[in-house]
C-alpha cells in the first residue's frame, strides 16, 4: 500500500524547503494554514501560520548545518550548540520546534524529529505527538526511500482505524469514523481545555472529508472486520472475539496503558490475559479511550513545557495569545 499524495508540491513549498539543510527523509505541512477548516475563510487561512515537520536521519548534523544557515530561528538555546539542542529535542515527544519564523513572506513553525524517533512513535504510540498529527491529512512535501519509515506510516494509520473501531458503536457513518480518528491525538490534551478551539476536531473533519477518504479508503477496503451494509454506513465486529483481535493489534504503548488501568497492583497478569478481559467488558471502548488519553496527556504537558524553552519567552507568549484568540473566536461562533 502506498500513502496518497494529497497535492503536488508547489513552487511555494519548494522555496520554503530550500531554506533548510537538504538531508531530510520526510517533510510535511499540516494544520489550518494548509487545509481549510470549517468556519475559516480563505483570507483567514492565508494569514494563518504554516506548520511543518522535518524528519532527519542525523539530527546533530542537521542542527549543526541549520544553525549556520538559520541561526536566528533558534531561541537562546542556540548558544548551547547542536549536541545539546539534540538532547533537548529527544526529551518529551522527541521533536524540537522553532516557531514564529519569517520565511518567504510567511510566518512558519517547524519541528525537527529524528527518523528513528518518528518510527518508534508511529509503531508504538510512545507519545502520539507526531504520530497523532499523521492520523489526519497532511501535505507530504518530500519523502525518501526509507522502507521502514513508509511501513510505519501505513501501520500508524491502520492502528488509528483499529483504536477508533473499539470506541465506536457497531454501526457508524464515515464522518463519525473520521471524527473519532481526528480526535485521538486530542484526547487528554490539556491544551483543549485552554488555548484551543473546542470545536477543533469537527472543524478539521467537516471541510476535509475527501482528504480523509483518500487517506483511509484503501485501509478500510482491505480491513476484514468492517462491512458496508449501505452507502455511507459502516459496521464493525463488536463481539468479544472481534474486539480481542482489535485490542491485540493496538500499538504496544497503548496496550501497556490499558494493562496498567485494568491490572490491580500485585496481580502481574500478562497482557494477553488482560486484553481478553477488556474485550468482554461493556466499557471496552472507554478503557481504550482512557489509555489513549493517558499517553496524550503526558506528552502534551511535557512537550508544551519544552516549547517555552525552545521558542523563547517572547515567542511563547505571542504564540499562546494567538491560540487563545482562536479559542475565543470558536466560542463566539457557537454562542447564539
Amino acid at each position: 500500500m502506498t500513502l496518497p499524495a494529497l497535492q503536488n508540491t508547489s513552487v511555494f513549498y519548494r522555496r520554503i524547503l530550500s531554506q533548510f539543510p537538504q538531508d531530510i527523509s520526510l517533510a510535511f505541512a499540516y494544520g489550518s494554514g494548509v487545509f481549510r477548516q470549517n468556519g475559516t475563510s480563505q483570507g483567514q487561512m492565508a494569514k494563518n501560520m504554516l506548520d511543518f515537520v522535518l524528519v532527519v536521519d542525523d539530527p546533530i548534523t542537521w542542527h549543526t548545518m541549520n544553525l549556520m544557515q538559520n541561526r536566528k530561528h533558534y531561541s537562546v538555546l542556540k548558544y548551547l550548540g547542536p549536541r545539546k539542542i539534540c538532547q533537548i529535542q529527544e526529551y518529551a515527544a522527541g521533536v524540537y520546534y522553532n516557531t514564529l519564523v519569517p520565511v518567504d513572506g510567511k510566518i512558519i513553525k517547524y519541528g525537527v524529529i529524528g527518523t528513528d524517533s518518528l518510527i518508534e512513535d508511529l509503531l508504538y504510540w510512545k507519545t502520539m505527538y507526531v504520530a497523532g498529527r499523521l492520523h489526519k491529512p497532511v501535505k507530504i512535501l518530500t519523502q525518501g526511500e526509507n522502507g521502514k519509515l513508509h511501513a510505519a506510516l501505513v501501520g500508524n494509520l491502520k492502528c488509528a482505524v483499529t483504536a477508533s473501531f473499539l470506541m465506536l458503536p457497531e454501526s457508524f457513518s464515515e464522518e463519525e469514523l473520521f471524527l473519532q480518528i481526528a480526535g485521538l491525538s486530542y484526547a487528554g490534551d490539556f491544551r483543549m481545555l485552554i488555548g484551543e478551539d473546542r470545536s477543533k476536531v469537527s472543524n478539521i473533519v467537516k471541510d476535509n472529508m475527501e482528504h480523509f477518504r483518500l487517506l483511509y479508503n484503501n485501509i478500510l477496503q482491505e480491513c476484514s472486520q468492517v462491512h458496508r451494509p449501505q452507502h455511507g454506513k459502516l459496521e464493525v465486529d463488536k463481539s468479544p472475539e472481534g474486539q480481542f483481535v482489535q485490542l491485540m493489534s493496538l500499538p504496544r504503548t497503548l496496550q501497556q496503558r490499558i494493562t496498567w488501568l485494568m491490572d490491580p497492583p500485585g496481580k502481574n497478569r500478562d497482557v494477553e490475559e488482560i486484553l481478553l478481559q477488556v474485550a468482554q467488558d461493556p466499557d471496552c471502548g472507554l478503557v481504550v479511550q482512557q489509555g489513549i488519553s493517558s499517553i496524550v496527556r503526558t506528552s502534551s504537558i511535557t512537550q508544551t513545557a519544552k516549547g517555552i524553552a525552545t521558542a523563547g519567552l517572547w515567542k511563547s507568549v505571542s504564540y499562546s495569545s494567538k491560540k487563545l484568540q482562536k479559542m475565543w473566536k470558536g466560542w463566539r461562533r457557537r454562542t447564539p
